[in-house]
């Protein structure tokens, strides 16, 4: 159903079903006794787009059913479409007739939840999906079951519980927009970089080989997952599931109970797993990296490799750090071996690194250490107010982020503004904001948070003349709840 809606948004949920339930019916019969039928032979993508080029009055998809494959794939991939206009918004029903309509049809009910989520984000993977139908019908369930009694306040109910089912649609669909974004605009390096970083510090005993393997293979799941290729996606992500799931003992202590979950809460369970310990022998610092003579021929004859080695082992050795922090010392490291190993005395010229490292650990923990500050002085409504001029989520961070340890703090506080800022940049494409942010948002993925901060006064911006328009005061001004009144001193 979720392939379906995705691949063919407009499509009736009467004609997805068909579809569905047409390649159901082969997958029974051949699991039952008709493996020698040719059908039962094609590949799952295969079948799958034959489904939906057998149908008829699908016009708009005329000229991708008369291509071979694979081009046929990626022909029914180039025509998704995720912006907001092109599909009506999700209209929330009445809630009795919701649960009227729910006692009557619940698993055709669930089944139209399904599909209208699917066609409305033809980019999320399908296991949110199916994770979220089951809050859905847990929500349903339990709002439902008190309907006739008059002190159950049905409203209330939805209302109260709406949020699991909205929330991780809207998370997961940013993260997922967010890593597609990275992979579009600074290209497959930069991603395995990020994963190599957010990998070595989730599991630091696993060794550079295993740590290697699982960067490439995630790597190449999110290729396939943002080309919106979703059967694939979902196979990539299963294999790195057993293979994490196979090999606990050489990757991590932490995730046993994730992997004796079911599959579609395994995914999920392992990214919020806590980090596993550092081995006991682990050194606290990387000087062969420094002080090694031969550093210079192997940056000459595998820079990639050797880099790639550096955040590997600084990484695992600093899980208080962000992953987009790592990536910045990655890059400073890159910088120092490109300019130290054209000199005569290549040693001497990295001795200074250290210095440098530690200015710049300095200067990241004090923005957030300021910022913190900041936020638990005055709260939301002036620290938004502080902010205002970037973005009203950075309360958001502060709430969440500032009342953690140490420890903590700067992986939560700049994953969750990267995805702010990486929001701020895909607005910019579709509507300039200035030359300043066009020049962080595509030059430098590790750098562009530091490059946010230090952006001037946009000296040619012509703000709207102040007209009376602008200043118009409503009666409920005078009556409004504090934090509705609030937001509307800072509209």
């Amino acid at each position: 159903m979720i392939m379906f809606a995705q691949y063919v948004q407009g499509s009736t949920f009467t004609k997805a079903v068909k579809m569905a339930e047409a390649v159901t019916d082969l997958a029974k019969r051949c699991a039952a006794a008709d493996g020698d039928n040719p059908d039962c032979l094609k590949p799952l993508d295969k079948i799958f787009l034959d489904t939906i080029c057998q149908e008829e009055n699908l016009p708009r998809f005329t000229d991708c059913c008369a291509k071979k494959d694979p081009e046929r794939n990626d022909c029914f991939l180039s025509l998704k479409n995720s912006s907001r206009a092109f599909i009506s918004p999700f209209e929330r029903p009445n809630a009795e007739a919701a649960c009227k309509n729910y006692s009557q049809n619940q698993h055709s009910l669930t089944g139209y939840f399904i599909y209208e989520i699917s066609r409305r984000h033809p980019f999320l993977y399908a296991p949110t999906i199916l994770s979220v139908a089951i809050h859905y019908d847990e929500m349903m369930k339990d709002c439902c079951r008190s309907a006739e009694n008059p002190t159950h306040n049905l409203e209330e109910c939805f209302r109260r519980q709406a949020p699991k089912v909205v929330k991780p649609v809207r998370e997961d669909g940013l993260r997922q927009e967010h890593t597609c974004g990275i992979l579009k605009k600074f290209g497959e390096r930069t991603i395995k970089a990020l994963k190599l970083a957010q990998i070595s510090q989730k599991f630091p005993k696993a060794d550079f080989v295993t740590v290697s393997k699982l960067v490439m293979d995630v790597a190449n799941m999110h290729k396939d997952c943002c080309r919106g290729d979703m059967l694939e996606c979902m196979r990539d992500r299963e294999e790195i599931l057993h293979y994490v799931c196979t090999n606990q003992d050489i990757i991590s202590s932490k995730i046993k109970k994730c992997c004796e979950k079911p599959l579609l809460q395994r995914s999920e369970c392992i990214i919020n797993a806590e980090n596993d310990d550092k081995p006991a022998n682990l050194s606290p610092h990387v000087r062969e990296f420094i002080e090694d003579k031969g550093i210079c021929e192997r940056f000459a004859q595998e820079k990639d490799t050797h880099l790639a080695r550096f955040l590997y082992e600084y990484s695992r050795r600093h899980p208080e750090f962000s992953a987009q922090m790592l990536l910045r010392i990655g890059k400073g490291y890159e910088d120092l071996l490109d300019e130290c190993c054209k000199t005569d005395s290549p040693q001497d010229c990295c001795s200074r690194g250290e210095e440098e490292l530690k200015k710049h650990i300095y200067e990241t923990e004090s923005v957030m250490k300021t910022s913190c500050d900041i936020y638990k002085e005055k709260g939301d409504y002036y620290f938004q107010n502080e902010y205002i001029k970037f973005t009203k989520q950075m309360t958001t961070i502060g709430s969440k982020c500032c009342q953690l340890s140490q420890d903590k703090l700067l992986p939560c506080a700049e994953e969750n503004l990267d995805l702010v800022l990486g929001e701020i940049c895909r607005r910019h494409l579709t509507n300039p904001i200035n030359p300043g942010v066009c020049h962080c948002c595509s030059s430098s993925y590790a750098l562009r948070r530091p490059c946010m901060g230090k952006l001037e006064i946009d000296e040619n911006y012509v703000p709207l003349s102040l007209t009376p328009g602008l200043f118009t005061f409503h009666e409920d001004l005078c009556t409004t709840e504090e934090e509705k009144l609030q937001h509307k001193k800072q509209e």
